[in-house]
């Protein structure tokens, strides 16, 4: 159980260090505008918006990995929590899409580590 929270955790991690690269660096480009579907005018307008959320969506990654590297459930729980409470936020908000991509896998990765426990490995808790 805990091998498969931590896979979960470090998918978690790696879209969101994906979302990092598109929000940070392809917002305003043909890729950032077709994968988010906004128009030339819109992507200009709100990239440096959109870069302020990348770097946001990077520090939630490193959290996860550094939970991961550390063994540290508590990380684990809180980093995965606020990715959770994100997406429903921007699922409400932005895209309900965004429930889907981002809440539901962090979902899926806190309640698996809940249902791994507490082990010796973890430090803290």
């Amino acid at each position: 159980m805990k091998t498969m929270a931590n896979i979960v955790t470090g998918f978690v991690a790696l879209s969101h260090f994906g979302i990092l690269v598109l929000e940070m660096f392809f917002w305003d480009h043909p890729v950032g505008r077709r994968i988010f579907q906004m128009s030339e005018e819109v992507s200009a307008a709100s990239a440096t918006l959109a870069a302020n959320q990348g770097l946001y969506n990077g520090f939630l990654a490193v959290g996860l990995v550094w939970g991961l590297v550390s063994g540290r459930r508590d990380l684990k729980l809180f980093f995965l929590g606020c990715v959770v409470v994100a997406g429903i936020f921007g699922g409400l908000t932005a895209k309900p899409s965004i429930m889907l991509t981002q809440g539901l896998p962090a979902l899926v990765g806190l309640i698996l580590v809940l249902l791994a426990g507490k082990s010796g490995a973890d430090q803290t808790e």
